[in-house]
């Protein structure tokens, strides 16, 4: 970040340098590491690291099994409006992340804090575990009051939000139960708003965090009690209809109920996440966790035509 300070002044007129030293510690050194290690312009590293905050749609579920083992489970689908390739019949900024995706290891004294699924260059989080304790995704939510404003008012210096993806890391590393990361992920203010999916590691522990930039508006939990044995999210509120040009909560959900709770396993999470249209042309992967196990893995995607743009 020394290395690179005397650049940043000579690019005065370019608002994405800037914003680096106005990003908290310790992202935006990172951001700057990673240009300077890199080559890539420290702008477009910065705007690399936000474009998640207003872009991203996806399908995250959290699933209790009939043993009370938690599964949790996501597509990310990125890259919409971003290009579409109309010769080989797919989006732009998807095809490039592809090759992007890593799965990383967060260590402090040679011991795991937690894993994620990510793309190289990237220092926020959109999926992790917290190995034994919790799990934990991140969807947009589109609003009126949203990531754009929120982006806006940071750079006109009236922020007093968190970046979404650096909130989520900030729990990955720091919350040491389900329970405290829940009340991080509904009180904090944010830049966007956001759905928040958090698992935990006991019968009941799941829920999807409809967040404003502001408050918590509503938090939606497994609860056997009503038989309500997973949480499934989009890009939309649970208790209204989806977009109907963008319905796949109803799919998710059928498939859901036709494994059913005895059936549900990693394999056939799996199988729902790559069912179309929960698997489109905007989906980069897909990443299957084990809370009680540890376990993360992720698999890079294509949806094979004829298949939904999103």
């Amino acid at each position: 970040s020394k290395r690179w300070a005397p650049l940043i002044a000579e690019r005065k007129n370019d608002v994405r340098p800037l914003m680096a030293d106005t990003l908290p510690s310790p992202f935006s050194e990172e951001i700057k590491g990673i240009a300077d290690a890199s080559g890539v312009p420290l702008g477009e590293v910065v705007l690399f690291n936000i474009f998640y905050e207003v872009f991203t749609v996806c399908t995250s579920v959290v699933a209790e099994d009939s043993k009370g083992n938690l599964l949790h489970g996501r597509n990310l689908d990125f890259g919409l409006f971003l290009g579409w390739d109309v010769k080989n019949k797919s989006w732009t900024i998807s095809e490039k992340l592809k090759p992007l995706v890593v799965n990383l290891d967060f260590k402090k004294n040679n011991q795991t804090v937690f894993k994620s699924t990510n793309f190289a260059g990237y220092v926020g989080m959109l999926t992790g575990i917290k190995p034994h304790m919790f799990t934990l995704t991140m969807n947009e939510r589109f609003s009126l009051d949203g990531g754009y404003i929120g982006i806006l008012e940071w750079i006109l210096g009236q922020r007093d939000g968190m970046w979404m993806s650096f909130l989520t890391r900030t729990v990955l590393e720091k919350a040491n139960s389900y329970e405290e990361a829940k009340k991080l992920l509904a009180e904090t203010k944010l830049l966007a708003p956001a759905y928040f999916i958090l698992g935990g590691n006991q019968t009941g522990q799941g829920c999807i965090i409809t967040r404003s930039r502001t408050l918590s508006i509503d938090v939606l939990e497994i609860d056997p009690k009503l038989d309500r044995w997973y949480v499934l999210e989009t890009n939309y509120d649970h208790w209204k209809e989806p977009f109907f040009l963008d319905d796949r909560r109803t799919p998710a959900m059928r498939c859901m109920n036709q494994t059913t709770q005895t059936n549900i396993s990693v394999s056939t999470l799996y199988d729902m996440l790559s069912t179309k249209p929960m698997l489109n042309k905007l989906t980069t992967y897909t990443t299957l966790m084990q809370v009680s196990e540890g376990k993360l893995e992720s698999y890079i995607r294509d949806c094979p035509n004829p298949c939904m743009p999103w």
